[in-house]
């Protein structure tokens, strides 16, 4: 994608186009519609300094996790007192023994006894040069995902929003059953917060656009640090994740986690929810109307022809703008939040690369914990 000088360009895709299919693995619904894709002159991922991270799928996906664990820490009041007592439980980790596996992940919790929108924690980090994501589920949930503070009441997930990464999982290869059991070997059913969110190509054979190309064929990312808005309360949790045969040692990867909390800030900011006008210095849709029309004349005539082979029709196009101003991706997305409250959002950013954000109302899986259903 090229982008001229103080110009941002938005590139509105449908989904099934874009060849990308949206996942949070362990529980979330998966979603497909009309997503945004952004790049702008500010670059936000040219210099990006990103934590120090393994991709998870250059291990043995067979190979056992040393220990998968969840630590609850006492509930506080504010962020701030979060961050606190997340940054003393790290302290204490760095002065202790380090565990004694070759490989584990571990997620360091805080609940918050307030409600705060993760997106607005995630706008709060726009400073921060890391990969990044933001899932939310329609509102009011329609699925209920439980979690609990120390063995006390339950309280209902509504959104999720992650930066940096313990681990991330991509390749260009189509995604695999390996691949599946690389991701899968990072989390357990005892700690269902430890999730991996990301994409999927829908058609992993065709050529990847080069604003796609730090997505591969997948990407999913287990944050570093993740904010989760919960019904009445919110959490603040880090995660380290390590394997020694991927050279990613434990006193490295919590070392890196502790400069990625120096950076956070505890200080939150009301996402503006009104899109900002700018100029349109391009507009161009790919196809035109005129091979837009041929594609409907013959998808008329396969569908007169009863072709059993024929299961689904989808006659998707991209539509290319480029502004005179930047245009932050995450306040379109809390703009599309407004207009879309009965639908799914998310947002997906790896390292070096544009941000892609969606909106959209299905919800076409269902992933019970240890099943999958189609909707």
């Amino acid at each position: 994608m090229a982008v001229g000088a103080r110009h941002c360009t938005v590139r509105f895709i449908e989904l099934e186009s874009s060849s990308f299919m949206n996942y949070s693995l362990s529980s979330s619904p998966l979603h497909r519609k009309q997503s945004i894709h952004f790049s702008n002159s500010s670059q936000r991922y040219n210099n990006q300094c990103c934590s120090l991270s393994m991709n998870g799928c250059q291990v043995d996906s067979r190979a056992p996790i040393g220990t998968v664990e969840t630590r609850t820490l006492p509930a506080v009041s504010s962020p701030a007192l979060a961050m606190e007592r997340l940054n003393y439980a790290i302290s204490d980790m760095i002065k202790s023994e380090p565990p004694p596996y070759n490989s584990g992940i571990i997620r360091l919790e805080v609940p918050i006894e307030e409600q705060i929108e993760a997106l607005e924690w995630l706008h709060a980090q726009n400073h921060l040069l890391l990969p990044r994501c933001f899932f939310s589920g329609r509102r009011p949930p329609t699925v209920a995902s439980d979690t609990c503070f120390n063995g006390a009441s339950h309280s209902k997930l509504v959104s999720v929003a992650g930066v940096g990464s313990a681990v991330f999982f991509t390749h260009l290869r189509p995604f695999s059953l390996d691949d599946w059991r690389s991701i899968r070997r990072f989390l357990s059913k005892k700690c269902p917060l430890i999730r991996a969110y990301g994409a999927i190509r829908f058609d992993a054979t065709a050529n990847i656009a080069s604003e796609w190309s730090a997505f591969g064929s997948f990407y999913f990312m287990v944050p570093q640090v993740e904010f989760d808005e919960l019904e009445g309360s919110s959490i603040i949790a880090a995660t380290i994740a390590w394997d020694n045969a991927a050279s990613l040692t434990y006193q490295r990867a919590i070392d890196a986690l502790r400069i990625t909390i120096w950076q956070l800030s505890s200080v939150l900011m009301t996402v503006q929810k009104k899109i900002p006008h700018s100029h349109i210095l391009a507009s161009t849709h790919v196809p035109g109307k005129a091979s837009w029309d041929h594609a409907v004349k013959r998808a008329l005539q396969i569908i007169s022809r009863n072709d059993p082979e024929l299961i689904k029709v989808v006659l998707a196009r991209s539509t290319r703008v480029v502004t005179a101003a930047d245009i932050d991706p995450l306040t379109w997305l809390a703009c599309l939040m407004v207009e879309g409250e009965n639908a799914y959002q998310f947002c997906l950013q790896p390292p070096h690369s544009p941000a892609f954000i969606g909106n959209t109302p299905e919800q076409l899986f269902h992933r019970p914990p240890t099943f999958v259903v189609r909707l």
